[in-house]
């Protein structure tokens, strides 16, 4: 299932109108802008070395450069000159969002850390702006964002922007493993297996093209076989979800509190999601080969 901020990213990648820089005409002034003391409109950003912020919607979009493009076009910067020039381009031109605007980062394929994140965030504060998302198609950026409680997007490649929806029975990515507590307001999302060795909150979202495997407290929602594979399982130590889905299929949780405090598996029976604890789980599969079948705990 393709998400929007996808989308969002497909759009800032393949427009080429250069975000922050000064309409024609006021590049035309800038002589007189100077003479009466106006600030001097901004030179032309060059997307291959400059980070880019544009208007989505209600959100901004933040592309940094592609590193690769740049090393091999020799205008590959380090990553303080990259917030220097961003730092000045930011207070130096008139603000086009209102106040505590959204930001998605679209950080393609660049390596990023828990301080380069962080780096970003507070140069975005004082703009009085708002980091939410990363997109990314590297594996050590995305758990450094989970870390850092911002939502992730993880795409398969960068060249994923520009592809249709995944298929069924399509290679899957490597597996994401995340060793944290997603907290409320946190949304990954990745083209293969989630594993969490750690609680899921209410108010967190799960969202994977292949299973989802948390090793705690699932509270929050969980979507497997996001690009419409029924063959996909929810699997956790404590099953307490908002809402589950399976491909199509979506569940609400029961009310009231669970009985089952054992590790359960949600799958997609007779079409409908059910569940079962792991291990009535394993002999009905195992039993099905030899066509005898087992009934699940728990249907939705």
């Amino acid at each position: 299932m393709a998400s929007d901020d996808s989308a969002a990213v497909t759009d800032a990648v393949t427009d080429g109108s250069p975000p922050l820089e000064a309409p024609t005409e006021a590049n035309s002034a800038a002589h007189s802008a100077a003479a009466t003391g106006a600030p001097t409109p901004a030179p032309p950003v060059d997307p291959r070395t400059q980070l880019r912020l544009r208007s989505e919607g209600d959100y901004l979009t933040l592309l940094l450069p592609n590193p690769l493009q740049a090393e091999t076009e020799g205008g590959m910067l380090s990553w303080g000159e990259l917030i220097q020039q961003f730092k000045q381009r930011l207070h130096g031109s008139e603000p086009f969002w209102q106040p505590h605007t959204v930001v998605h980062l679209a950080a393609r394929d660049r390596l990023l850390d828990t301080r380069q994140l962080q780096s970003l965030e507070d140069l975005l504060t004082t703009a009085q702006l708002s980091l939410k998302r990363v997109i990314t198609s590297r594996r050590q950026t995305a758990i450094a964002a989970v870390a850092a409680g911002y939502s992730v997007d993880q795409l398969a490649a960068e060249d994923r922007l520009l592809q249709s929806p995944p298929r069924p029975g399509q290679p899957l990515a490597e597996p994401l493993y995340l060793q944290t507590t997603v907290r409320s307001g946190v949304e990954i999302r990745h083209p293969g297996t989630i594993v969490v060795r750690g609680d899921a909150n209410p108010g967190s979202s799960l969202v994977a093209e292949g299973d989802i495997l948390v090793w705690g407290r699932l509270r929050g929602t969980a979507h497997a076989g996001s690009g419409g594979d029924r063959d996909r399982y929810i699997m956790a130590l404590q099953m307490h979800p908002t809402q589950l889905r399976l491909a199509d299929l979506v569940a609400r949780a029961p009310d009231g509190p669970s009985q089952q405090y054992l590790p359960e598996i949600a799958y997609v029976g007779d079409n409908a999601i059910r569940i079962a604890q792991a291990q009535d789980f394993a002999r009905q599969h195992f039993n099905a080969t030899l066509g005898q079948g087992a009934q699940p705990t728990d249907a939705f």
